[in-house]
């Protein structure tokens, strides 16, 4: 009681207790992937000029079916065309090969592109979008007509099937997407499997708690 008779407490402000309920807790942080489409489009649009000038090239320049040596016996240009595959399989499927190449260019443009958060993998496919539509140009606009083009290949090595630029690429990516996802385990956006398990990182999926 004061001097006053007031009491010292009234007046004073009131402590209050914290309210109970979830507390909030502070929001995920925000993961940025690297813009790897313009890489992805030098690289494609490389190997796709490339294909496209050495075949000019070689139409113009060499006869059909004469060996010209470049290295020893190791490397020769003979030009020829090819109606089929490797090793001039399916030759009456030509068709087939041109449909089959737009799906897989577009499946990569669409859905695999987007997805880009590797350099590796960004390699990988754009070597592959360019060898896919440097021969599917073939099939479109080479005789005998749309879709039964025959593939320009000129390029030989000892006890293999003649092929070009765009088969080189295609080859290569497929060396590198095995690599990169059996042998070094990583994903298109750049993500290792145990990547969500690990303290620290984010969730592929909005929808699940982050680990502790």
């Amino acid at each position: 009681m004061g001097a006053d008779g007031a009491d010292p407490a009234e007046g004073a402000p009131a402590l209050t207790e914290p309210a109970s309920g979830p507390v909030s807790k502070p929001p995920r942080p925000v993961e940025h992937r690297p813009r790897l489409w313009p890489l992805f489009g030098a690289i494609a649009l490389v190997g796709l000029a490339l294909d496209a000038v050495t075949k000019v090239a070689v139409v113009t320049y060499l006869e059909p079916d004469v060996g010209v040596p470049v290295i020893g016996r190791l490397l020769t240009f003979r030009l020829i065309r090819n109606p089929g595959a490797a090793f001039s399989q399916g030759e009456g499927f030509a068709w087939v090969f041109a449909v089959a190449a737009v799906l897989v260019l577009a499946y990569v443009l669409v859905r695999l592109v987007p997805r880009l958060g590797h350099v590796g993998w960004t390699v990988a496919l754009a070597l592959l979008a360019a060898g896919v539509a440097g021969n599917l140009g073939d099939r479109l606009f080479r005789a005998p007509g749309p879709f039964r083009g025959h593939v320009v290949d000129f390029l030989q090595l000892p006890h293999w099937p003649i092929f070009n630029v765009a088969d080189m690429c295609i080859t290569t990516a497929a060396v590198m997407i095995v690599v990169l996802s059996l042998l070094k385990n990583v994903g298109i956006d750049g993500r290792h499997p145990g990547d969500e398990e690990r303290p620290g990182t984010v969730p592929s999926d909005p929808a699940r708690p982050a680990s502790t």
